[in-house]
């Protein structure tokens, strides 16, 4: 199985992240473009502006915003599975901004790539 990590985008690039893709909807202040050293920018997995704006980085929040983010994942299957294909034989690195490791996006989004590649087996 596919190995995905997750990783904010302003740490240091690695050889080990494999295909870098930022799954952020805006692009992280500060970062040029050069120093992102993304494969791929999924703004369209990433949350969509109102639940991004409701969630607000809230730890009160995060059970809701995991589902609500889930529900709107369960809309963009085809672009997951093309996803998980670019990124075969390689690890995949999800990148996002947000200051806080334990309630962001790219948490929820790692675990639905993973029941999905679990799928394909």
């Amino acid at each position: 199985m596919q190995n995905i990590k997750i990783k904010r985008i302003y740490e240091p690039t690695s050889p080990d992240d494999g295909f870098r893709v930022l799954v952020d909807r805006v692009w992280p202040r500060g970062m040029t473009k050069q120093a992102a050293s993304i494969d791929l920018w999924l703004k369209d997995i990433a949350p969509t502006t109102a639940l991004r704006k409701w969630f607000n980085h809230e730890p009160a929040n995060w059970p809701l915003f995991q589902r609500r983010y889930n529900d709107e994942l369960a809309e963009q299957t085809a672009i997951l599975q093309d996803l998980l294909q670019r990124s075969a034989g390689r690890d995949l690195t999800l990148l996002y901004s947000a200051k806080d490791t334990q309630h962001n996006q790219a948490l929820v989004l790692a675990d639905v790539l993973l029941k999905l590649a679990s799928e394909q087996l």
